[in-house]
């Protein structure tokens, strides 16, 4: 027999502890040693957190030595716990991914408990004994009440936040409203308005525009990604030694969460945002960043993965933006003030569900057409009315956007689903041609110099189809259009992060890293840089990649395909950053959830 101050006798035997313990550490250091030594590896670490987690419960369970009512009971309390604090979770805890997530989590948290529990517990025998592990695992039960989470980073790491601390949304509503209250829409808006039960829509004029862009600022960025929705800047040299020539900041500014990149028409960039409970298409002053007008819908749309906000990029032509909600708002308002044209709600016109990270893609303007695309189906209308003037045929889900393109002097309109690629006639939206490949329809086609198409399937998610690219060649022949895969390879594995084309070579992200691969067959030229999951620009005229990173730095990369070459980098934003960058005349926009900035390149 042992005294008190000692092991307690269980059973006639002492408690083992080295084996919980030496998991324990295995434990910790996967868990937050390995992300720490590569955010990379961020999901190597939480399977070894989990596997560690998972052989704690067994050591306790059958070698700790422990009687078996302290073994059952330690367990039993545990799943009670969890399942009575699951009720009382903030909502970005039980939300989306992360509530799918939540078991893994918990797993390493409470074999973690076990092991602390084991060790406090050791020492003392009887009901101390049993007061202290359950005080142990209430307590670590309870943590999950205490945290919220700020969103799902590319390499599926949580930004867990104590509760009571106010989001970046949080922090700039309680700032209060920049501007007075806005006049009511007019009686044409509103009657427009009421074919959007779930909206309400208003325009805030804040400042007159200029009457014309100066000619210094005579420059055109249509919407996402460009003109050809490439990500492709032509026309713009810089300086690329930013040591001696750095880029200078010319504004900052707060703004609200969303996914949007920018349009730019002269000295006014358009973008949209989410502020409490409206979702903004605002209007800001290029050189400035002042707050022009601001248009407001009243919906939002939230998921725990990416956040708050509408994911769409607006589209400017003609002096008009055009700009697609995350609940499937469509708005075409006047590019000057922000006034309503029109609005239509895409979720109603095509009959579908509002999807699980909202709707994502950018209008595109043909002709007179506004080109939509409702999660994998497109919808066309009218750009003077907003009147529906053709749908195509049901589609699987998606989230890209609809690009244009011509194949063998036929103009048609490309979009990527989770079904695979296909091609539309942009007259009546009649499918011309389809290739599947299952996938998250979510990364942009590329189109290469002889018109062939590369794909990415994103996640893989769906079918096992794998990770990867695949370059396929559509053709017309007599007995129609015809898609044929060329190869497909996985030395390029986007997953939401676009990729550009350039000499011959893809550029773009594998993961988290940058990576070249050869056009003619898909294999990898160079691998390197680490840069999260975010995304990239080609400087065309420079062979330059401007990447934006995920963690909001600004890098300036070799587009060759001999090896990885980085020229420069600086931090440009704080916080997640999933936008794509923009250049315009040697400007370059960043943005991401809580803030934007310009910045002027060295020419």
């Amino acid at each position: 027999m042992t005294n008190e101050n000692s092991n307690a006798p269980i059973s006639g035997q002492m408690l083992r502890l080295r084996p919980g313990l030496i998991l324990a550490t295995v434990l910790l250091l996967s868990w937050f040693v390995v992300p720490a030594i590569n955010p990379a590896w961020y999901l190597y670490g939480m399977i070894g957190a989990l596997g560690a987690g998972a052989a704690i419960a067994l050591w306790w369970l059958f070698l700790s030595r422990a009687p078996w009512l302290d073994r059952l009971g330690a367990i039993a309390l545990i799943l009670v716990g969890l399942l009575v604090v699951s009720r009382f979770v903030h909502p970005s805890i039980s939300n989306g991914m992360m509530g799918m997530m939540l078991p893994m989590y918990s797993i390493p948290l409470m074999g973690l408990a076990l092991a602390v529990m084991a060790l406090a517990a050791s020492r003392f025998s009887g009901r101390l004994k049993r007061t202290i592990m359950a005080v142990v695992i209430l307590t670590a039960c309870g943590l999950w009440t205490m945290v919220r989470s700020g969103g799902m980073t590319g390499e599926a790491g949580s930004d867990f936040h104590w509760r009571w601390t106010p989001t970046p949304e949080e922090r700039l509503l309680a700032k209060g409203p920049e501007e007075p209250a806005g006049p009511a829409p007019t009686p044409e808006a509103a009657a427009v308005i009421e074919e959007t039960p779930a909206a309400a829509t208003l325009a805030v004029p804040l400042a007159s525009p200029s009457p014309s862009p100066s000619p210094k600022l005579s420059i055109l960025w249509p919407g996402f990604r460009g003109s050809a929705r490439n990500g492709v800047v032509r026309g713009t040299k810089i300086l690329t030694d930013w040591a001696a020539t750095p880029p200078l900041e010319l504004w900052r500014r707060e703004i609200g969460p969303g996914w949007s990149s920018f349009a730019v028409k002269g000295d006014l960039l358009y973008t949209q945002e989410q502020r409490g409970e409206a979702e903004l298409v605002a209007c800001y002053d290029i050189t400035s960043g002042k707050l022009v007008w601001k248009h407001v819908t009243s919906t939002r749309f939230w998921e725990s993965n990416a956040g708050a906000g509408p994911r769409g990029t607006p589209t400017v032509s003609s002096g008009r933006v055009f700009a697609l909600g995350a609940t499937g708002i469509l708005k075409a308002l006047d590019a000057g003030n922000g006034s309503v044209i029109w609005t239509r709600n895409i979720a109603a016109d095509t009959e579908t569900k509002v999807p699980e990270w909202g709707f994502a893609a950018s209008p595109l303007i043909l002709g007179n057409t506004v080109i939509v695309a409702a999660a994998g189906r497109l919808i066309g209308y009218d750009i003077s009315s907003g009147k529906p003037l053709w749908l195509g045929p049901a589609g699987k889900s998606g989230y890209s956007s609809p690009q244009l393109l011509t194949i063998e002097g036929t103009q048609q309109v490309l979009l990527l689903s989770s079904n695979g690629v296909a091609g539309f006639s942009p007259a009546d939206g009649k499918l011309l041609w389809e290739h599947k490949w299952i996938g998250d329809g979510i990364v942009q086609p590329a189109i290469t110099t002889d018109g062939d198409i590369l794909i990415g399937t994103g996640s893989g998610i769906g079918s096992g189809a794998g990770l990867g690219v695949r370059r396929i060649s559509v053709r017309k022949s007599a007995d129609g259009w015809n898609a044929e895969e060329r190869w497909t390879s996985n030395g390029l594995k986007p997953y939401y992060n676009d990729f550009v084309i350039h000499q011959g070579y893809a550029f773009g992200f594998d993961g988290s890293i940058l990576s070249c691969i050869d056009l003619s067959d898909g294999k990898r030229k160079w691998k390197g840089g680490r840069y999260g999951h975010g995304q990239m620009l080609l400087l065309a005229d420079q062979n330059l990649l401007l990447v934006l990173s995920e963690e909001g730095e600004i890098a300036l990369v070799k587009a060759s395909s001999d090896q990885f070459t980085e020229l420069a980098r600086f931090k440009a934003l704080e916080g997640k950053t999933w936008n794509h960058p923009v250049l315009v005349g040697g400007l370059l926009l960043a943005r991401n959830g809580e803030e934007m900035a310009a910045f002027r390149l060295p020419q």
